[in-house]
């Protein structure tokens, strides 16, 4: 009886799993823009704008020179904007440099599950390819949304981190989604763009491990790329592997021990309308998502401390992910670099505690240097707290405790940062952030020209003018 019933549980879950391969691509093809909401066209209007905010912040960082020298190689007629200058490139090039300074401060969108993610890693690869094949707002925003849909709902299905693999492939999977959106691929074009992207591309979470390095904020740019590399050659006439997703040697056998822990996510997605983005969340600090709701408890303590020097110990206790992401890595308490740093928990309590902010100065080397707060940072515990990790991923529950000489102990707990999904910024907020990082470089007319017109994306046949409007 035990015998049988195992095999019914086995047939079941490996008829499942058959599926689901066919129920990636039935849900691409089933996207439609009329079908998308109001406010999911506002919040890909709204990621646009982020995500060219922070790519234009990052400008003179030294990963995105180093990706836009290498861009210069690759200069054509036409093609896609690289940021900020009026340089054409093909799509592929400008996916990988246009992202990786999207990526470079940390500061684009997050989504937390068994996997995290920086959904908005997407936008500059799809924009690159809208604009190469002069495609319309419209267009741009559907497969956005599609992308969306597919790279967070994977977040939820299993995790790639437990055994070794960087979330970014799951952002190449949702990149090689709209993609195949843009081009108006059929069934097979869209599987052969999702295998192509899989099979040959999968990115080790090595990227992530002990002291940092410029390739931490490029690695999402190169899996967009890779995912706009798919959807050319498949436009050009090649197919991809097939059972790229169950096969033998497919992608949830090699990345994600043969097993997902919720498939049920996926199937039947192409009866329900993209919304996914709405669960996603805009930064309000440029760090590592998971530290964001610890920024927001060290403001609350410094209303009632005026004199950091007063402080004689911190104690941070933090949930699962954050530790093992952000502060079990001993390079994680002496960072050398700024990939170290915005990665760094015990370091982003200790700035925020002196400096009363975070901000993309934060992480310069002369602050990672500064002595007070490599003090504070000497001073500093973390615990893994078993409470605060049920509390997540709902949230990110992290709590500060800071102790000063005169024996008083002050702490805060904050679950939502904002621009959570459970605490969302308003779109005054979205275009307040977008100036503090771009009015280094814009005046205020350039700056209300470019949120206009991003505001107003679906509305233009083409979308290169939008683009080549960042000209610094």
């Amino acid at each position: 009886m035990i015998i049988t019933l195992l095999i019914i549980i086995n047939y079941l879950e490996a008829t499942e799993m058959e599926n689901l391969e066919n129920e990636i691509v039935n849900y691409i093809e089933s996207t439609k823009y009329e079908k998308l909401s109001d406010e999911v066209i506002d919040s890909v209007q709204d990621r646009i704008l982020d995500s060219v905010g922070v790519a234009i912040a990052a400008f003179n960082d030294d990963a995105p020179i180093a990706a836009r020298k290498y861009s210069l190689k690759r200069i054509q007629n036409q093609g896609a904007y690289i940021w900020g200058t009026s340089n054409l490139v093909d799509s592929e090039t400008a996916a990988f440099t246009n992202g990786t300074s999207v990526r470079y401060l940390d500061y684009n969108d997050t989504y937390l599950s068994l996997e995290p993610l920086h959904p908005s890693d997407m936008i500059p690869g799809l924009i690159a390819l809208a604009e190469e094949n002069n495609k319309s707002g419209k267009e741009l925003i559907l497969a956005i949304a599609t992308g969306y849909e597919l790279a967070v709902n994977l977040c939820d299905v299993a995790s790639l981190r437990k055994f070794g693999w960087d979330h970014v492939s799951f952002t190449g999977l949702g990149a090689a989604a709209g993609a195949s959106k843009l081009l108006g691929f059929n069934r097979e074009q869209i599987r052969s763009t999702l295998a192509i992207y899989a099979v040959p591309h999968a990115s080790m979470r090595q990227t992530r491990v002990g002291e940092l390095s410029k390739w931490k904020g490029a690695a999402a740019a190169n899996a967009v790329r890779n995912a706009i590399f798919a959807g050319n050659v498949v436009s050009s006439g090649f197919t991809g592997p097939y059972d790229f997703f169950e096969g033998e040697m497919g992608y949830v056998n090699q990345l994600l021990g043969g097993k997902l822990i919720n498939p049920s996510i996926l199937i039947g997605m192409s009866k329900i309308n993209p919304s996914r983005i709405l669960d996603t969340y805009i930064k309000k600090w440029p760090v590592e998502y998971h530290a964001q709701s610890a920024i927001d408890a060290c403001i609350e303590i410094r209303k009632k401390i005026n004199d950091t020097s007063q402080i004689n110990k911190v104690e941070i206790e933090t949930f699962d992910a954050a530790y093992e992401i952000i502060a079990k890595d001993p390079e994680k308490w002496d960072p050398k670099t700024r990939e170290t740093a915005d990665h760094s928990l015990p370091y982003t309590v200790s700035a925020a505690l002196i400096d009363n902010t975070i901000t993309q100065n934060s992480f310069s080397q002369k602050k990672i240097n500064d002595p007070e707060i490599r003090r504070l940072l000497n001073l500093t515990t973390l615990n893994e707290n078993s409470t605060l990790s049920k509390g997540y991923p709902n949230g990110i529950p992290n709590r500060i405790t800071v102790h000063t000489s005169n024996g008083e102990s002050i702490s805060s707990e904050v679950s939502f940062p904002r621009g959570h999904a459970n605490n969302k910024m308003d779109r005054s907020e979205i275009f307040s952030k977008f100036t503090q990082n771009t009015e280094s470089h814009y005046g205020e007319i350039k700056i209300k020209n470019i949120s206009d017109n991003i505001f107003n994306i679906d509305s233009l046949n083409q979308i290169s003018e939008v683009f080549g409007e960042l000209i610094l």
